[in-house]
C-alpha cells in the first residue's frame, strides 16, 4: 500500500491529524480530544521510526552516491519554545507544543528557566522559523523584553509570540514589541489560537498583511496604555495613607496563637488533600469552558457542548489521583509559621517566637493610590495592630508543594510519547498543591492559630473564601512584590524545611508549589493595589533597601508611570 515508512507518516496520519486539527481550530474538538489524538500519532511513529531510520541511511547514501545533497526534513517549520529565566511552569507551553506538533510543525522545547543566550542559540541551531517564550510570574515579563532586546541586538529577525498566564497583548504591545522594532512580537492568548498565527506567519501570501494588522492593533493599544496613565488620577502617598482602614484596636480581640514558631510537614497524606480540590481551575488548564448557566465545577457536566468531555476528563484525574495517591509517587510537604507581629506605619515588624520582642525583620506592603469611589485605600499592615496600640498582634506564613517527583513522571511519560498522561500529572499535581494550602490555612484557622476554633464549613464554602481572615500571597494583586518571598523563606526556613527552592526571578520550584502570609483580624479582606506612583516607589526603595531601578523592575506591570521616558 505504500513505498515507505515515511509515507504512512506523511500519508494517513498527518491527514488524520490535520482533520484534528481543523476541527480544534473551529471549535469543534476540545483539548483533550486533541491531546490524545497526539498521543496516538506520537506512538505510531514511535513504532515507525526504526525503520525510517534504515530507509533514511539507505536513501542517504544512495542520494552521496549520486552526488546529490542530503535533504532536509522540517514540516511546516521549525518552533522553538522556552519558559524564561527565573520560572519553572511549563503546563501551558507543553500543551502548545503538542498542539502545535499535531499540525505538522517540529517544536524544540528548551525546558524551563532559559536565559535569553541559550533561548537564541536554540533558535539558531536549529534554524528556528519561530520563537514562543513562556512565563507565568510577574518578573518573567522582563525577561521577555530581555529577549526582545536581545534578538534585536544579535539580528535575529524571526517572530516573536509571546504567551503565559502574566503576560496580555496590552505588555507584548506597550513593553516588548517597541524592543524588537526590527522583527515582531505578538502575543498569544492560548493553544487555539497558536496554530493559526503560526501558519499567517509562515504563509508568504498571508504573512505581510497579517503582521501589519497586528502591528497596527498594537500601535493603538500603545496610545490606549500611555492616554489612560496621563488619564488616571492618584493620591499622593501621603494622603492615601491618610485614608487608610480605621480600626479600633482597643475594642479589637487577638487571640493568642497555640503555636509559634514553625511546624513542618513532611510527606503529608495525599489522600487527605482530595476533599480540598478546587477543580475549576483544572479545566481552565484544558481549555473546557462551560456557559452561563453550566460555568463553574460541578455544573460545567450539564453543558450541553462540553459537559460530556468535562465528565471523561475528570473521571481520567480521579484515576489518575488513586494512582499517585497508592504509589506515592508524588510527595506533599509543607511548613506554617506564626510569629508576634505589629504593623508600623507600612511595614510590618515581625518579633522572635519567645516573646522577647527581639526583631526578625520586616514585611514591607504598598498602599493602594489610584483615585476612586472607594473611601479606604488598603496597605496589609492595616490588618496588624500598630505597634503604637500597645498590643500584640501576629502573622501568619506557609509554604507548600505537591511537586516533589512530578518532574521525573513527566520526563519518563514524555519519553513514552505520553503527553496526555504527562499534563494531567502536571494539573494534578498543581490542584493537590492549592488543596494542601487551603488545608493548611483551615488548620491554621482552627487549630495551630485557632482564632476560629468553633469554624463550621464545608469546602464549597472555604474555596469561596466565607472564613475569617486571608492568605495573600507576594506577587500577586494584594502584595504584587515577589521580593517579600525572601523574608518568608528566611523566616519560615523554606528551602531547609521542605525542598521549596526560589528561582533568581523568586519563583517556587518545585512548579506546584504554593506560599502565602495569612492575616486573622476580622478586618483582613482582599483588593488589588492597582498602578502605584513615583513617591510610593521612592519610599518603598528606601524601606526595603533597594535602588529605586530595582524596585521598578520587579514592580514594572504596577507602575502608575512610564519608568523609560527621558
Amino acid at each position: 500500500m505504500f513505498e515507505t515508512n515515511l509515507e504512512v507518516i506523511e500519508g494517513p496520519l498527518m491527514a488524520g491529524m490535520n482533520v484534528v486539527g481543523d476541527l480544534f481550530g473551529a471549535g469543534k474538538m476540545f483539548l483533550p480530544q486533541v491531546i490524545k489524538s497526539a498521543r496516538v500519532m506520537k506512538k505510531a511513529v514511535a513504532y515507525l521510526l526504526p525503520f525510517m531510520e534504515e530507509e533514511k541511511v539507505r536513501l542517504a547514501a544512495e542520494r552521496a552516491a549520486k552526488g546529490l545533497a542530503a535533504l532536509e526534513e522540517k514540516g511546516k517549520g521549525v518552533i522553538v519554545m522556552s519558559t524564561v529565566k527565573g520560572d519553572v511552569h511549563d503546563i501551558g507551553k507543553n500543551i502548545v507544543g503538542v498542539v502545535l506538533g499535531c499540525n505538522n510543525y517540529t517544536v524544540v522545547d528548551t525546558g524551563v528557566m532559559c536565559n535569553s543566550r541559550d533561548i537564541l542559540a536554540a533558535c539558531v541551531d536549529n534554524k528556528a522559523d519561530i520563537l514562543g517564550c513562556s512565563g507565568l510570574i510577574t518578573p518573567s515579563l522582563d525577561e521577555m523584553v530581555t529577549v526582545a532586546k536581545e534578538m534585536e541586538r544579535t539580528g535575529l529577525t524571526i517572530p516573536l509570540l509571546i504567551g503565559g498566564a502574566t503576560t496580555s497583548k496590552m505588555h507584548t504591545a506597550v513593553k516588548v514589541a517597541p524592543n524588537y522594532p526590527s522583527g515582531f512580537a505578538m502575543h498569544v492568548l492560548d493553544a487555539s489560537r497558536a496554530v493559526s498565527v503560526c501558519e499567517s506567519l509562515l504563509n508568504d501570501k498571508k504573512r505581510d498583511e497579517f503582521k501589519e494588522d497586528v502591528r497596527e492593533q498594537y500601535e493603538e493599544l500603545r496610545e490606549d496604555h500611555y492616554a489612560s496613565l496621563a488619564a488616571r488620577k492618584f493620591f499622593s502617598l501621603e494622603k492615601a495613607r491618610g485614608l487608610a482602614l480605621q480600626t479600633d484596636w482597643s475594642a479589637a480581640a487577638i487571640p493568642t496563637p497555640k503555636l509559634l514558631g514553625t511546624r513542618v510537614y513532611n510527606n503529608f497524606p495525599l489522600e487527605q488533600l482530595i476533599p480540598y480540590i478546587d477543580w475549576n481551575p483544572f479545566f481552565q488548564v484544558w481549555q473546557l469552558r462551560g456557559k452561563y448557566p453550566n460555568r463553574g465545577y460541578p455544573k460545567i457536566f450539564n453543558d450541553e457542548s462540553v459537559g460530556p468531555e468535562a465528565k471523561k476528563l475528570h473521571a481520567d484525574a480521579l484515576k489518575l489521583i488513586d494512582e499517585v495517591v497508592n504509589k506515592r509517587s508524588l510527595t506533599a510537604k509543607g511548613v506554617v509559621g506564626i510569629w508576634p507581629a505589629n504593623s508600623v506605619g507600612d511595614d510590618i515588624e515581625v518579633y522572635s517566637k519567645d516573646g522577647s520582642g527581639n526583631l526578625e525583620g520586616k514585611f514591607h506592603t504598598l498602599r493602594q493610590q489610584e483615585e476612586r469611589e472607594d473611601t479606604t485605600y488598603y496597605a496589609l499592615s492595616d490588618f496588624v495592630a500598630p505597634k503604637a496600640s500597645g498590643k500584640t498582634d501576629y502573622i501568619g506564613a506557609f509554604a507548600v508543594s505537591c511537586g516533589f517527583g512530578c518532574e521525573d513522571i513527566c520526563s519518563k511519560l514524555r519519553q513514552q510519547n505520553d503527553d496526555y498522561k504527562g499534563i494531567m500529572m502536571e494539573a494534578i499535581a498543581d490542584r493537590l498543591a492549592e488543596a494542601f494550602a487551603e488545608l493548611l490555612h483551615h488548620k491554621m484557622r482552627t487549630e495551630l492559630w485557632a482564632y476560629s476554633p468553633d469554624e463550621q464549613m464545608d469546602v464549597d464554602d472555604m474555596l469561596k473564601v466565607k472564613y475569617q481572615g486571608i492568605r495573600p500571597a507576594p506577587g500577586y494583586p494584594t502584595q504584587p512584590d515577589h521580593t517579600e518571598k525572601t523574608f518568608m523563606w528566611r523566616l519560615l526556613d523554606a528551602e531547609k524545611a521542605t525542598g521549596i527552592q526560589l528561582t533568581d526571578s523568586l519563583a517556587m520550584l518545585p512548579a506546584a508549589s504554593v506560599s502565602a502570609l495569612v492575616f486573622a483580624n476580622e478586618c483582613s479582606t482582599y483588593f488589588q493595589v492597582g498602578k502605584i506612583c513615583k513617591d510610593q516607589v521612592d519610599e518603598y526603595a528606601s524601606r526595603k533597601g533597594m535602588s529605586v531601578e530595582e524596585v521598578e523592575k520587579w514592580m514594572g506591570p504596577y507602575l502608575g508611570y512610564d519608568n523609560t521616558a527621558k
